[in-house]
């Protein structure tokens, strides 16, 4: 199985999480989460990574999303993974938003590892624009 996992500061991947089950549908196999929350230690952190991978063998693949690239919940995940010896089958990504998330969730048992890793990387650096107004001369009805 390909699972995805989001850990973030506070309840930023509990909060991605949700809006990504409000989109995609609730129940997505796979899919867990894990906060580093306000007032938690790096270790209490790790042990509840640890229980939400527990399932997880040698046989699976990690997409593992982190809010910041170097950041203490993607650390820590990265160095659980790696006593586990589950880290050669995981890609990291930090940095994760809503549609690169959502779009590996839909995707990640319909494409093989490198063209899903091509297409969430495509989708990330398409998700950041600048909105801008167009002046189409029409009122609004």
């Amino acid at each position: 199985m390909r699972y995805v996992i989001l850990v973030s500061h506070g309840e930023f991947a509990a909060g991605l999480y949700n809006a990504v089950s409000m989109l995609a549908g609730k129940g997505r196999e796979g899919v867990k989460f894990q906060g580093l929350e306000d007032g938690m230690s790096t270790d209490e952190f790790g042990e509840k990574f640890e229980t939400v991978i527990e399932n997880i063998t040698n046989e699976d693949e990690i997409i593992l999303f982190g809010d910041i690239i170097g950041g203490s919940p993607l650390t820590t995940a990265v160095n659980i993974l790696a006593g586990k010896e589950l880290l050669s089958k995981t890609l990291v990504v930090g940095g994760m938003n809503l549609p690169t998330v959502l779009t590996t969730i839909l995707m990640k048992d319909s494409m093989g590892k490198e063209e899903l890793k091509k297409t969430l990387f495509e989708t990330a650096g398409e998700s950041i624009k600048e909105f801008k107004l167009i002046d189409t001369g029409e009122e609004d009805i």
